[in-house]
């Protein structure tokens, strides 16, 4: 379960990856990023929750992180995942919410790849 558990914590530091440069480009080209950057978001947040799920499991089989900080890293990014969806309702998100997303996506990025380093400095 441990090795799942880190294959599948690469795989969330890539879709969050492709969701903040798929931002980026949008931001730069000025314009939308299109209806299968909302597939994205779908498949991230699942894949990202599927994560939380198998850490978990590896947690309640009496497996632990080396230090807190790697807890930490991955519920504050399923966290700001929540205060996204919050955000980007609000009004002056209203007509690009994509953008709340994309910013998201970046700073998950950063989290999750510290929870992978930090997952493996045992």
């Amino acid at each position: 379960m441990v090795e799942v558990h880190k294959v599948v914590g690469f795989l969330v530091v890539a879709c969050f990856t492709v969701g903040w440069v798929w931002g980026l480009v949008a931001w730069i080209a000025r314009r939308g990023p299109g209806d299968r950057f909302w597939v994205w978001l779908t498949v991230a947040q699942v894949v990202a929750g599927v994560q939380a799920l198998i850490g978990v499991a590896v947690y309640l089989s009496g497996r632990r992180a080396p230090t807190l900080l790697h807890y930490a890293y991955g519920i504050f990014a399923i966290v700001a995942f929540a205060v996204a969806h919050v955000v980007a309702r609000r009004s002056d998100f209203r007509e690009r919410p994509w953008i709340v997303f994309a910013w998201v996506a970046f700073i998950c990025f950063g989290l999750t790849l510290r929870a992978v380093m930090t997952g493996f400095s045992a």
